[in-house]
């Protein structure tokens, strides 16, 4: 396989996208975030189109703000909820995904339906569509996925201590609640970056996936975020590879199904908390009571 200068550079920003993903899905996955990021991806397509309809053009980064503005506004209606009624926090975003990505679908339709050339290819951020999309768009998602890569890293050990420790984070004066929101909006920002290239249906799994299998492989957050950082690339190149070698293959859902296959081997395979390492684990235990029974007896 021959790889093309647009094929490059699909190849890098799926990879520094998977980066990014993964680093920022690690402390979403941690917190116990990851649903709030998928209703906050389902609830960037109405803005999308509310974009649209107001400049009446496919600008880029006028989208991208638009869905931006939906997306942190379903962030905060689920905590609104979550504070102010007896709903829990499933319920809540269940409720506000819901409303959200029904809403842009009317509106995405609606678009459609308006006869202006311009519309042409809105309804790519559903599923994505990576591998048509301009050097440009590729260039703003690749430093979009650098700076997101950035943040993670200098703000690991506040984000590490708010996580799993937040009493003594206050008590040493690290500002919780800021990092929270700061933490919020680089999801915010993760999502948004990614949309065009995985859509709006499948970004969440880019969140979830890789982090979700690399916490198979480690007990050690700093082992966690690269692992994970690690899958989330492999997926990105995976899919954008794969989806190469046949016309009409999308590479979105390609690279959710890399992400995915990741998960199953290390749910399987994981030397730390895989299933087969649990069993043999288990086995050994097992085997070793026997043994001291039976000395026992003697």
């Amino acid at each position: 396989m021959i790889l093309t200068g647009n094929l490059l550079w699909v190849l890098v920003g799926a990879i520094l996208l998977g980066i990014a993903a993964g680093l920022n899905g690690t402390f979403s996955f941690l917190q116990k975030q990851s649903l709030v990021g998928d209703a906050a991806a389902h609830a960037a397509l109405p803005g999308i189109a509310l974009a649209y309809l107001i400049v009446q053009q496919k600008d880029l980064p006028i989208l991208m703000l638009g869905a931006a503005i939906t997306s942190t506004l379903a962030v905060y209606m689920i905590q609104w909820i979550v504070s102010r009624s007896k709903l829990k926090a499933d319920g809540a975003i269940g409720l506000v995904l819901s409303v959200f990505f029904g809403f842009g679908v009317v509106l995405i339709t609606l678009v459609n339906q308006g006869g202006s050339g311009n519309q042409s290819g809105l309804n790519d951020f559903i599923f994505g569509k990576a591998a048509i999309m301009a050097k440009n768009d590729l260039i703003w998602l690749s430093g979009s996925a650098l700076l997101i890569i950035l943040m993670c890293l200098l703000f690991f050990k506040e984000w590490k201590l708010m996580i799993f420790d937040p009493v003594f984070a206050k008590g040493i004066g690290l500002p919780v609640e800021r990092l929270r929101i700061l933490l919020t909006a680089l999801t915010v920002l993760t999502i948004v970056t990614g949309i065009q290239a995985v859509g709006v249906i499948l970004m969440a799994a880019m969140l979830i996936i890789p982090a979700a299998a690399a916490r198979f492989w480690s007990n050690h957050l700093g082992i966690i975020l690269v692992t994970s950082a690690f899958f989330g690339a492999l997926s990105g190149a995976l899919g954008t590879i794969i989806s190469s070698l046949r016309v009409g293959l999308s590479t979105g859902p390609i690279i959710v199904l890399s992400a995915s296959s990741l998960f199953l081997l290390s749910y399987f395979f994981a030397p730390t908390r895989g299933l087969l390492s649990k069993s043999l684990k288990k086995k050994a235990v097992k085997q070793r009571r026997i043994v001291q029974e039976a000395t026992s007896h003697e």
